[in-house]
């Protein structure tokens, strides 16, 4: 926290230094518990997972998930920002203006990378589903075109790269006076967010949802 973070109020000198982190690690706390009804609605899938599902199949979880374990790692590193100023003998300002701008800008860029890889995974695994693994192997065809062998999948592998669920379909309807409230039109943008540039493992298409229109 910054210094000099303090105001006077009945009578008493309350400390912001205190009072803030103890609230915002409340806050991270109360929506790690909340997330998964929170992605519920959002996503308004409401069937019973009785198996994990893997993480490069829910890109934006997996990423909203190591966003907070940045945020929660610096806030921990934080700690012992005076060990690290002397371990490495650099100085203890420099150390805490380090860790104040990762607190920010880190998760940012944690989700970006860990949603971007998890996309990457999922077409790497739809190549492998539908061409094999590369063996290495090349042989020349009767026409005089050189291509690589592909060794198939097992059926057990196939299982476990595809995905088991179909996609998740928001349908927006509109309210008995014929119009879409703003929690249903919340709920289809997160939809997409959640669900954008997501792949099918089967015909390789895109994973948004279908919004109806406004029309009964």
């Amino acid at each position: 926290m910054p210094s000099g973070w303090e105001f006077v109020a009945f009578d008493r000198t309350w400390t912001l230094a205190v009072l803030v982190p103890l609230a915002v690690v409340t806050a991270f706390l109360v929506a790690v518990a909340a997330y998964p009804f929170f992605e519920e609605w959002a996503t308004g899938d409401r069937s019973d997972h009785h198996l994990l599902e893997r993480p490069r199949l829910a890109p934006t979880r997996t990423g909203i998930g190591v966003a907070g374990i940045v945020f929660y790692g610096v806030l921990w590193a934080a700690g012992s920002a005076d060990l690290i100023a002397t371990q490495f003998s650099v100085t203890f300002e420099g150390v805490i203006a380090v860790l104040q701008a990762l607190l920010v800008v880190g998760p940012a860029i944690a989700f970006v990378v860990t949603r971007r890889v998890c996309l990457g995974l999922q077409r790497r695994d739809r190549d492998i589903l539908h061409h094999g693994y590369e063996t290495g192997r090349i042989v020349r065809l009767p026409g005089g075109e050189y291509i690589e062998v592909h060794r198939p999948i097992g059926e057990v592998e196939r299982v476990r790269m595809a995905r088991p669920e179909p996609r998740v379909v928001i349908v927006r309807r509109p309210d008995e006076r014929g119009r879409l409230t703003l929690a249903r039109r919340a709920q289809a943008r997160l939809s997409r967010w959640y669900l954008a540039d997501s792949i099918d493992s089967e015909t390789g298409a895109r994973m948004v949802p279908i919004s109806a229109g406004s029309a009964g």
